[in-house]
């Protein structure tokens, strides 16, 4: 009986070390607060200027860099993980993602074909540029756009949505799944305070109207941006 148990535990670790070559990888959510704030008291925090995207060029946000948890992960791997509703598996050399399955907030749309989705900045990079990151240095952009420490900046969305919204505002462009609305517009605030950007004020009396409309204006409040 015992011999039977050691050839069990033996062939146990054989697999084991054979599957581990594709494994999940258990990423740990990103810190980040819990404490609920009103989005209003955000949006009136919020500076209210003329906004340009004047000398604007992708480039000047580097993005889908390697994260800094030690794994092979770039940002948009992480967010896949993160953002799966049927968790994929992941090879631990090269962060490989396979099968998991998605649902696009935006349009609802489900996949299990991640080349099918796009990461969004909720916060365009062109919208961030022109409400203040111009100023910025490029390694407070680079930040910026691989933000993994407030969960909402960056989600897993239909190719076919975020294309559609490009860089509008939420007065340009709103999610077509109209249950998302008062999110979208929730998290679009925390993120400009989080990164203390400016809003124009066509942009602040959508928002506010926006807001108006929902059961709850409560949000996860970020912490500042460093």
């Amino acid at each position: 009986m015992k011999l039977r148990i050691a050839i069990a535990g033996i062939v146990a670790c054989v697999l084991t070390l054979g599957l581990g070559l594709v494994a999940p990888v258990v990423t740990a959510p990103p810190a980040e607060a819990v404490t609920k704030i009103s989005a209003r008291k955000l949006l009136r925090q919020l500076p209210v200027a003329s906004e340009t995207n004047k000398g604007y060029d992708r480039s000047a946000f580097p993005h889908w860099i390697d994260t800094a948890d030690k794994d092979v992960c770039d940002t948009r791997e992480e967010v896949l993980i993160q953002e799966a509703i049927r968790a994929p598996r992941v090879t631990a050399s090269t962060c490989a993602i396979s099968g998991g399955k998605w649902r696009s907030k935006y349009d609802r749309v489900t996949t299990t074909n991640k080349s099918t989705f796009d990461i969004d900045h909720v916060v365009p990079l062109k919208e961030a540029w022109a409400s203040g990151a111009k100023r910025w240095t490029k390694s407070t952009r680079k930040q910026f756009a691989n933000d993994l420490g407030y969960r909402a900046t960056l989600i897993a969305v239909s190719a076919s949505s975020n294309r559609s919204k490009g860089a509008r505002e939420p007065h340009q462009w709103m999610p077509p799944n109209r249950a998302y609305h008062c999110t979208y517009v929730k998290q679009w605030i925390a993120i400009k305070w989080r990164w203390s950007l400016k809003v124009n004020q066509k942009e602040k009396t959508y928002l506010r109207r926006q807001l108006d409309a929902c059961d709850s204006v409560l949000v996860n409040k970020p912490r500042r941006a460093t």
